[in-house]
Parts: structure tokens; C-alpha cells; sequence
């Protein structure tokens, strides 16, 4: 700011005002001061303006994966409430990687952002503690832990719904595609596609994958095609939409099985993908954006209402979207 006064032939004082406060300044001082930082290539210090403040108008978003669109629609749902509240979202990828999801964390602490919003992998939330101590506030969303705000939607929910939309399609032999039950969501996914078999009085074997990827999905088609037409299951609820895409690409392309006639099969999230294949997946539609929001509303809350804050998680509800992979003349658009 001395170069941009020296520069422009005013005082240090002029600059500031003409960067913090312009209607204190003059139109002509204005413009020589912006001719000034324009021929410095100036840029304002705003992390240290901020500590100077006492103000960082900045939140940290940590996903787990944004290769899944799912967490994208919850960084948009977040940045479109922060900015609504003039603030502004920084955005960092763990990429299903409990280290950088931990370097993340750690970074946003020491640049001191006014809070953290975390979508974390089933792990250890000790990073997140040491946040918090160090006065940092942090909303949980897609998972939810005792003593923290979180925002998580009904996955039982997801799975009974997904479960019975098929044993209305009159499937009988059902299975639950997903694993490791490790991951609290998978685990109450198949606890809830469990509940719509025992309400219909049938049977849901359960076939366990090491992951929700492609792979995985390819395995589980391979094994599905290999079973006697007359005990192959004929309604798969999986746990992912990439499990469900690949083993629905499989059955019939490689094993020539037709789907939805002798297989239906269901996904969830309703990635963005979902509906792109050429047998567009039915899914249980998260409520990414809504949980963004909601998530963002909860750090705002507790920022502005320390110390009578009370720490609560919100459920929000899933929805069931009916494409081809389930039905052949689904009811509802994609």
C-alpha cells in the first residue's frame, strides 16, 4: 500500500479508503489510485487484513469425494446460503483419503476460517476436535456425531423405498448389492431394504462388496448371470450408483440378461449419470443441495449464538426416482 501511495501521490490513508470505503474519496483520486495498483499489479493481503479485523468472512467445505455429484450438489447448496450471509466458500477434495482429508482440515484451521462444513469419510473425527478447540466451529454433513450440528439424510429411509418400489414390481428374489457394512450409510441402506422384504414376507440375501465401485459392480453381474435362471434374484437394490450402473451394463451387454425383464435393478444418490446410460437407473435421489444449505444454515446459527448454542443434527428425507433399469414405462420424468 506505501508502493500504490507513493505511486499515486497520495497517503496510505487515501489508498485504504479507496480499496474499504470509495465514497470517501474523491472520483479523480479514485482513478489515479487505480491506475496505480493496476500498473503495481497490487493485491490486497485479505487473510491479514482479516486477522488485523478480528474477521474471517470465509468457511471451509471438506467433501469426500467429488467425483460423486452428490457431493457437488452440497457444495452448491452451501455457497449459495454462505454467499446469501456474504461469505465466501473455500473447497478442498479428500478424494475417500483419510490424510488429505486430515491436511485439509489442519489447513483450514491454520488459515483460521470462520468455520468448517465436513463431509468426512467413517473414520476418526480427532482433526475435527482440534479444530474445534482452537474455537472453530464444525458442521458435520452426511454423517452425524454426538456433541457436533450435522445434516444427514434418512438412508434407512432410501433403502425401504428402493426395496419396495421393486417387490411392487412384483419381484420376489431380492438381493442388497453393497459393503463394506462398516460404512454407516451402506449399513442402513440394507437395513431398510430388509425391513420392506419383511414387511412383504420374502427373503434379501445380502452380496458384499469390498467398495461402491464400478468394479465391484462388474463382479456382482458376473455372479448374479452365473445363477440358475430359476433362483437368479430378479430385483438387486444396490448401495451406489456406480454399483448399479456397471452391474446393469454387464447383465447385458456381457451376459446377455435383459433388464428390467429378468433383472430390475435400483441405485442411489442419482448421480448426475444416472440418467445418461442406455438403460437409465432408477434411484434414490439425495437431497445434496438442500443438505448444502442446511449445513451451511447450522454454522451460521452456531457462529452468531455461542456460547447458548445447542448442537442438533437434521434428517432430511430421500426420494425415489423411477427410470428403466426398474420398470419398463417408468411413471415419473428423470
Amino acid at each position: 500500500m506505501n508502493d500504490v501511495a507513493r505511486r499515486a501521490g497520495v497517503s496510505v490513508a487515501t489508498v485504504s479508503n479507496t480499496l474499504n470505503r470509495p465514497q470517501l474519496v474523491t472520483e479523480s483520486t479514485r482513478l489515479r489510485v487505480q491506475e496505480a495498483i493496476g500498473e503495481l499489479g497490487f493485491v490486497r493481503n485479505s487473510t491479514a487484513r482479516s486477522l488485523k479485523l478480528g474477521v474471517v468472512n470465509t468457511v471451509g467445505l471438506v467433501l469426500v469425494d467429488l467425483g460423486n455429484s452428490f457431493f457437488v450438489d452440497i457444495a452448491r447448496g452451501a455457497e449459495g446460503t454462505t454467499q446469501e450471509h456474504g461469505l465466501s466458500l473455500m473447497i478442498a477434495n479428500a478424494d475417500v483419503d483419510l490424510q488429505r482429508q486430515d491436511h485439509y482440515l489442519n489447513l483450514f484451521n491454520e488459515a483460521r476460517v470462520s468455520g468448517i462444513l465436513l463431509a468426512p469419510l467413517d473414520a476418526s473425527l480427532e482433526h475435527v476436535s482440534s479444530a474445534r478447540t482452537a474455537g472453530r466451529p464444525v458442521v458435520l454433513v452426511n454423517y452425524a456425531a454426538r456433541g457436533y450440528c450435522g445434516v444427514v439424510a434418512d438412508d434407512e429411509l432410501g433403502g425401504h423405498l428402493a426395496a419396495r418400489h421393486l417387490i411392487e414390481q412384483g419381484r420376489t428374489r431380492l438381493a442388497f448389492v453393497g459393503g463394506p457394512l462398516t460404512l454407516g450409510a451402506v449399513e442402513a441402506r440394507m437395513r431398510g431394504a430388509q425391513r420392506a422384504a419383511d414387511e412383504a414376507g420374502l427373503a434379501l440375501v445380502h452380496l458384499p462388496t469390498q467398495s461402491l465401485n464400478a468394479s465391484e459392480g462388474r463382479r456382482i453381474a458376473a455372479q448374479i448371470a452365473r445363477m440358475p435362471a430359476r433362483r437368479r434374484f430378479d430385483g438387486v437394490v444396490t448401495a451406489a450408483d456406480t454399483l448399479a450402473m456397471a452391474c446393469v451394463q454387464d447383465l447385458t451387454a456381457v451376459h446377455g440378461l435383459t433388464v428390467p425383464g429378468e433383472v430390475a435393478v435400483t441405485g442411489y444418490d442419482d448421480n448426475h449419470f444416472a440418467s445418461d446410460g442406455p438403460i437409465p437407473l432408477s434411484t434414490v435421489r439425495q437431497p445434496g443441495p438442500a443438505m448444502g444449505a442446511a449445513a451451511a444454515g447450522l454454522l451460521l446459527a452456531e457462529l452468531t449464538g455461542r456460547p447458548q448454542h445447542r448442537h442438533r443434527t437434521l434428517t432430511l428425507k430421500p426420494s425415489l426416482v423411477v427410470r428403466n433399469s426398474s420398470v419398463d414405462t417408468p411413471h415419473q420424468p428423470s
